[in-house]
C-alpha cells in the first residue's frame, strides 16, 4: 500500500521539496491531503519547490520526542514559508532568526530522509 505522503518523502531522498497543488483554484499546500484545504477539489498534483523559503518561526528542541533523536540534540526546528506559499517544518541550522531567507538541505538520520533549512546568502529577504 503507497501512503499519501509517498511522493514528498521521495523527493526528500531525490533532494528535493514538493508539495500539492490544486488543479482548480490553484492552492498549494504541504502535508499531503486527499482534498484541496482551500476549495475541496480533489484534483491535486504534486509539484517541485525551488527550496528557498522564509522562516516564519523557530524553536530549540532539548527532549526529543523518541530516543531516535536524542543524538541530535539540542536541534532547531524552524516553520518556513516556501518561495512557492505553503508553510512547513523542518530542521534548521543554529541561530536562524525569523524572517531569514533560507535555502532547504537534505541529511539522512537513522535510514530516514529528513529536511533541514540553511540561510541563503544569495536570497534577498
Amino acid at each position: 500500500m503507497t501512503s499519501l505522503a509517498t511522493p514528498f518523502n521521495d523527493g526528500l531522498r531525490a533532494g528535493v521539496v514538493r508539495f500539492q497543488s490544486c488543479a482548480a483554484c490553484g492552492h498549494a499546500q504541504t502535508l499531503a491531503r486527499y482534498a484541496c484545504q482551500r476549495c475541496g477539489h480533489d484534483g491535486l498534483d504534486w509539484r517541485d519547490a525551488a527550496g528557498t523559503a522564509t522562516v516564519r518561526a523557530t524553536t530549540v528542541v532539548a527532549r526529543t520526542p523518541s530516543e531516535d533523536f536524542r543524538a541530535l540534540a539540542p536541534y532547531t526546528l524552524a516553520i518556513v514559508q516556501l518561495d512557492e506559499g505553503p508553510r512547513l517544518m523542518g530542521h534548521a541550522a543554529a541561530g536562524v532568526q525569523i524572517g531569514e531567507r533560507v535555502r532547504a538541505e537534505f541529511f539522512e538520520h537513522k535510514g530516514r530522509p529528513l529536511l533541514r533549512f540553511l540561510p541563503d546568502e544569495a536570497t534577498p529577504p
